[in-house]
């Protein structure tokens, strides 16, 4: 199964077959398998040949099954034991930190004012000046990003750096890009 679509949207992807079964009836087949209800909510179609993947199953309890299943997309030009450990660290990190987006800009617009809604409420209720309010707010919101965002969250391998210096470091003698992560958790 192929296809260069990367506008594909998820009812068309669940038809698409594979060995002659559709993605939704091998779906069923999984289900039935291991038990546990199997939802695809969100569907991305990379459209990058070059990209390599490594994943992390966290407490497997049968092989290649888990309830947390975490994989790195990532680019490099020269595949070799340290950008393998690298991105398995990084898949690790992944299914510990549960990362809502890769980076500020790719979080949803709602959860970023809802956030903020909520923060300014329990600021407000402090007494506080508006002008302190404001600092406040910036700094709770910065905490925030750091929690739910990739790129700002501290590595777990190394908590001084956050995952996007890891990755500034790690190129200092290796080719590493981060295209994309997944996280599935059941």
């Amino acid at each position: 199964m192929s296809t260069n679509n990367v506008n594909l949207n998820l009812n068309d992807f669940l038809k698409f077959k594979d060995n002659g079964k559709s993605i939704s009836d091998l779906l069923n087949e999984m289900i039935a398998k291991i038990g546990e209800n199997l939802i695809i909510s969100d569907l991305n179609v990379f459209d990058n040949n070059e990209a390599k993947i490594n994943y992390y199953i966290h407490n497997p309890y049968r092989k290649n099954i888990g309830k947390i299943v975490s994989a790195v997309f990532y680019s490099t030009d020269e595949e070799n034991d340290e950008v393998k450990i690298f991105s398995k660290n990084l898949c690790m990190h992944v299914a510990v930190s549960k990362p809502e987006a890769m980076d500020i800009n790719k979080l949803p617009t709602e959860l970023i004012e809802s956030e903020k809604k909520i923060q300014e409420e329990m600021i407000k209720d402090s007494g506080k000046p508006s002008n302190v309010i404001e600092k406040i707010l910036l700094g709770k919101m910065n905490k925030f990003y750091s929690e739910v965002t990739l790129l700002n969250q501290n590595f777990v391998i190394d908590n001084d750096k956050t995952v996007k210096e890891a990755i500034s470091n790690f190129n200092s003698s290796n080719s590493f890009v981060l295209n994309n992560y997944i996280l599935i958790s059941l």
